[in-house]
């Protein structure tokens, strides 16, 4: 038999209610509280969400957010002029690095769309990626209530391939959309929603 799992806010152990997928570690709920649908901006801070959402892809979130620091030290911080540099040699450093998701593709279009951002002008990855911010949207009441792809997600990723970036499929547009707070996804009873997120 298997257990329903939440689908509404639900109380924490501070009492707190939050979205339900926040709760199941230490590291979600600050995630969840501090970071997720927040504002983003900035090329290189953006560049870093965009590829750690791509690596994500086919895992748990909880897998890239505890690398998260291997991440960072690995790819430079994800200074975009930096990255754009990085030698076949950095390549193969960083598929024997345990530290990070050692996905051949992965790590590939990461190297290439720092490689394509880096001919951008300062501000163009921030501007393009919140152009598709989308109007207001009422408060979700539940998970139920939470697109996985949204037409600004799909126009999001449209845009960035026809830019030349890869692995930013409309999923992945669509949670690096609420990862930087271009859509607030907080549940409408999750604290997290009361103070601040956008």
């Amino acid at each position: 038999m298997s257990v329903e799992r939440p689908r509404a806010a639900v109380a924490g152990a501070d009492g707190a209610l939050r979205c339900p997928w926040a709760l199941s570690t230490e590291d979600y709920v600050a995630y969840h509280d501090e970071e997720w649908g927040r504002p983003v901006h900035g090329d290189d801070a953006l560049f870093e969400r965009l590829s750690l959402e791509a690596f994500q892809s086919g895992l748990s979130w909880i897998t890239i957010l505890r690398r998260r620091p291997g991440f960072r030290a690995a790819f430079a911080g994800f200074r975009i002029a930096e990255v754009a540099e990085f030698t076949d040699a950095d390549r193969e450093r960083l598929l024997a690095d345990p530290g990070i998701i050692r996905n051949r593709a992965k790590i590939d279009a990461t190297l290439a769309n720092a490689r394509v951002l880096a001919d951008w002008s300062p501000d163009d990855l921030d501007t393009l990626i919140w152009s598709h911010a989308p109007a207001s949207l009422p408060a979700p009441k539940s998970l139920d209530d939470v697109a996985a792809v949204t037409s600004e997600s799909t126009a999001l990723s449209k845009a960035l391939k026809k830019k030349g970036l890869r692995f930013v499929g409309p999923t992945t547009a669509y949670a690096l959309m609420q990862a930087c707070g271009l859509v607030n996804d907080h549940l409408a009873d999750c604290t997290a929603r009361e103070n601040g997120a956008s």
